[in-house]
């Protein structure tokens, strides 16, 4: 378990303050993440900060560090009320309906599983220097492209390269994808591929460092992927002039119904208010809206829809 020194200083700021009589009864929560060296770690200090000063302290949130979303999920099992977790959402529906990872690993507590509110998804980043040409995937044919390894983007990016018929035409250049920026920029490699949410800050270097292009996918390829589309807005990277059409794939904050509708009322009201102050930090807060309620595919817990409900949200029959 890891705490950051602002969430360590918040709770014994907030235990001074009960020491004093002047705090009211303050909620503790277990955030899970992902790596610490991870964006989405960050994102769960930044909320674990909005939480303290949204709530004025009464909710502590402690981010802890995960090995990935299907840990997250399998977790359900032995956590309490005091449990939130992050993952795609398509992986709920999978742990619920005991398939592929989760095949034989169902569990009764995977249908206590509820949606809290989304936060920014994982984003398809196709990047090219703009000396290579590239304009489209086509054009990818006889270029060095890094992948990296092991990530969602790895694995998504070998997907599309042989969906689109590029397996065996495109050179994969053996490069740690923490070293794209500086291979891009030394000519080692024509582009790389990257996903997390946007503005990635590796993209953000790249396009700062040396001209490039970010691919954009047709509608008819991106219905090919059977992923979720997603539109970076013109001006979101150094040169960018026109929208970026891609894929993502959607991430949600989640609880289960062990959760009381106070606190899960309290956690997603804190969330949207205090969003607008997260995104002045960090702009990929600004990527979420009330459109990606939408990627919300499963139930969402009726403490959140209490908050969805006064603010006006509207909401899906499955959602309910």
């Amino acid at each position: 378990m890891k705490f950051t020194a602002t969430i360590a200083a918040a709770a014994l700021a907030v235990t001074a303050g009960l020491a004093g009589g002047q705090a009211e009864a303050q909620e503790r929560v277990t955030y899970k993440s992902a790596k610490s060296s991870s964006s989405y770690y960050q994102m769960g200090v930044q909320i674990a900060e909005a939480m303290k000063a949204g709530t004025e302290g009464n909710v502590i949130v402690t981010v802890e560090e995960s090995q990935g979303s299907v840990q997250n999920v399998m977790e359900v099992r032995a956590r309490g009320a005091d449990y939130v977790f992050t993952t795609p959402p398509a992986l709920v529906r999978l742990a619920q309906e005991g398939k592929a990872m989760f095949e034989g690993k169902s569990d009764p507590s995977f249908d206590e599983i509820r949606a809290l509110f989304p936060i920014p998804s994982l984003t398809m980043h196709f990047v090219t220097a703009k000396s290579a040409g590239v304009e489209s995937f086509a054009d990818l044919e006889g270029k060095t492209i890094l992948l990296g390894k092991g990530s969602f983007g790895a694995r998504e990016g070998q997907k599309y390269l042989e969906m689109f018929g590029l397996e065996g035409k495109v050179e994969l250049a053996e490069v740690e994808l923490s070293n794209a920026v500086a291979a891009l920029k030394n000519g080692q490699i024509d582009g790389f591929v990257t996903a997390g949410s946007y503005p990635a800050p590796n993209v953000i270097e790249a396009a700062a460092s040396t001209e490039v292009d970010i691919l954009s996918l047709t509608d008819e390829q991106i219905a090919e992927t059977k992923r979720t589309r997603l539109v970076i807005p013109a001006g979101t990277y150094a040169g960018q002039d026109a929208d970026i059409v891609t894929t993502s794939l959607p991430v949600v904050a989640f609880a289960t119904t062990k959760m009381s509708d106070d606190v899960a009322y309290e956690l997603t009201k804190t969330f949207w208010e205090q969003r607008e102050a997260m995104g002045e930090a960090a702009p990929w807060w600004l990527a979420v809206d009330q459109a990606l309620m939408e990627t919300i595919t499963g139930q969402i817990h009726p403490g959140a829809i209490r908050y969805y409900k006064e603010a006006g949200f509207t909401l899906s029959d499955a959602q309910m």
